[in-house]
Parts: C-alpha cells; sequence; structure tokens
C-alpha cells in the first residue's frame, strides 16, 4: 500500500505522476496485453483519465502543476492497477477501438483486436465496400466491431450475437451511446442458432478461441476477464471456430466473406485443417491470427471442416 500523500508532495505535474507510474508498472511486472502496449501507454492513459482530458491530450501540457486532488485521484487509480492488477479498462470502464471510445466492464473482453484495422479499410481487399449492405458480429461481446463497422459502412444494416446475456447488455450500452439503436440489432444466440434466416455480405468474429493449457497459463489480469465464456474454447481452442466453419456459408451471399481472429490458435487450426485455403492477414500496425475465407472456399471445404467435427476435435 502506496502512502498516496507524501508521494504526492513530490509529484506535481503530469510529467511526473506518468513517469512515476511507468516505473512502478514496470516494477511491479504488471501485464499489457489487454489494450495498452506498455506501461508509459497505460500510465498516460490513466493520468488523462483521471484528469477528464482527451486522449490526444499535447504533451506541451504535461509540465502544467496539478492540484493535490488532482495528483491523488491519479495516484489511486494507479494504486487499483498495482494492487489488484485489475486493467486499466475496467478501472475507467472506457476502451478505444477504431478510434471510437466504448464502454466496458467485467461482462466482457476489452476490446484489443486487429481486426479494427481491417474495419477501417472497409475489408477492401476481399470485397467491394459498396455491395456491403448486410454485416453479421458473432460473439459481439461490447458490440465494439458491429459499432466499428456501422461507421465504416454508413449504409449497411448490422446484427450482432453474443451467447452472454451480460455481455449483449454492454452492447446495449455502447449502441446507445452511438445512436445506432435503427441500425444495429442485438441477438442473444449461441452461434448461428437464433440467426435470422438472411443472406450477409460480412460475417465478422472474434470468438473465444483459448485452448485449455493457454488459459491457466494467462496473467493475472485476464481474471477480471469473462474467461469461461470469452475467452475459453476447449482443448484445441477450436470448439467455436469448427463449428462456425460449417455453419457460416449458409449465411453468407455469394460473394460474401467470413472473417475470424483466432490468435495464437493460428497454429492449431492450420494443423487441423491443412487443405483449406486460409488467408492470414498481415497487419500494418500488429497483430496475427485473423484469416479471411470466401463464401466460395467455404463451401468447397465444407468435407474437411465436417471431418474434423466427425473425429470429435470440437466437442
Amino acid at each position: 500500500m502506496i502512502n498516496k500523500r507524501e508521494i504526492a508532495n513530490d509529484l506535481v505535474t503530469l510529467r511526473d505522476l506518468i513517469r512515476w507510474g511507468t516505473s512502478q508498472f514496470n516494477a511491479a511486472e504488471l501485464s499489457f496485453v489487454q489494450g495498452m502496449p506498455t506501461a508509459i501507454d497505460e500510465a498516460v492513459y490513466l493520468c488523462l483519465s483521471a484528469l477528464h482530458l482527451p486522449p490526444d491530450f499535447s504533451v506541451e501540457y504535461f509540465d502544467c502543476v496539478l492540484t493535490m486532488d488532482e495528483r491523488l485521484h491519479v495516484l489511486d487509480l494507479f494504486q487499483q492497477r498495482i494492487d489488484q492488477r485489475k486493467p486499466a479498462a475496467y478501472i475507467t470502464n472506457e476502451a478505444w477501438f477504431s478510434g471510437l471510445s466504448f464502454y466496458v466492464d467485467e461482462r466482457v473482453l476489452i476490446p484489443r483486436s486487429p481486426i479494427a484495422e481491417m474495419i477501417e479499410h472497409q475489408f477492401s481487399l476481399w470485397i467491394a465496400p459498396e455491395q456491403v449492405n448486410n454485416i453479421l458480429d458473432l460473439c459481439t461481446g461490447s458490440g465494439c466491431i458491429a459499432i466499428a463497422c456501422a461507421y465504416a459502412f454508413d449504409e449497411a444494416q448490422l446484427d450482432a450475437s453474443d451467447i452472454s446475456a451480460d455481455a449483449l447488455a454492454v452492447a446495449e450500452v455502447n449502441r446507445q451511446n452511438h445512436a445506432l439503436e435503427e441500425r444495429l440489432t442485438l441477438i442473444e444466440s449461441n452461434l448461428f442458432a437464433a440467426i435470422p434466416d438472411k443472406r450477409y455480405d460480412i460475417v465478422v468474429s472474434n470468438p473465444p478461441y483459448v485452448s485449455a493449457e493457454e488459459m491457466a497459463q494467462l496473467p493475472t489480469e485476464f481474471d477480471f476477464e469473462p474467461g469461461t465464456i470469452a475467452l475459453a474454447a476447449g482443448e484445441t481452442g477450436m470448439d467455436i471456430v469448427l463449428p462456425m466453419l460449417i455453419q457460416a456459408r449458409d449465411y453468407l451471399t455469394d460473394e460474401g466473406i467470413l472473417v475470424v481472429e483466432v490468435g495464437y490458435s493460428k497454429p492449431i487450426l492450420e494443423q487441423l485443417l491443412p487443405e483449406v485455403p486460409f488467408f492470414w492477414v498481415d497487419f500494418e500496425f500488429g497483430g496475427d491470427g485473423v484469416f479471411v475465407l470466401t463464401a466460395k472456399q467455404l463451401e468447397a471445404c465444407q468435407a474437411d471442416f465436417k471431418r474434423v467435427k466427425i473425429e470429435g476435435i470440437s466437442d
């Protein structure tokens, strides 16, 4: 437990607090894989959040002297981050995705998918943006992917589903915050079970894909996330992805695409389905393990998908 008032006497500027917080975060060996890439990024973020300043606040003002109350408030956030190892986004109830602000709490994963980069480019390598009229986001969580798609495709209608009613409650907050009640429909569904009988131009998903072995090795910070329902996906990590591959073709237009993140489970998927022509996306700003398959490719590979399921890999 730190003596906040004593420390606050010595840390008088925003720059002082950022420097001190960065040092403390590194000394505590915190994990930075849930949104913030480094300790200094997280220290800056928590400072700006505590002071109600925008994320693009100019560094020219970092040497301004803070009031004692402001310093104590920043140190309180730092203490939560260090003592509880609670991820910064859950402390502030805010996360950023594709340049947009989202409400988050422990009912949903913290948005961090590299799919954001694909959305900003309107998936234009695989589909003509002007042809996109309907988009489905499976395993939507906070709704961040669906809502980012709504901004990228401002004429499209969107459906977003999740098996978790709690997650959908968070997605509803974000749907209202972004004024998308008329364009975005939220659906409680186990994969495609309750999805309308319609065809989508894009089906996109960041589903659970963490294997049992990897779940046991995750840092303490992940204990705050709804891991059992939003991260864990059986022994191989493919319990959700494989059924999705089997069913997705029935919900795509003939020119449609399926976009799925499997992260570090990419080698497992390639091992299980070596004949499937997954297109693995190279990201300019980091990230890996996102594949694209066209409707035609999904149709051609149905026998492979069903073979793997019959062998019990995804049971």
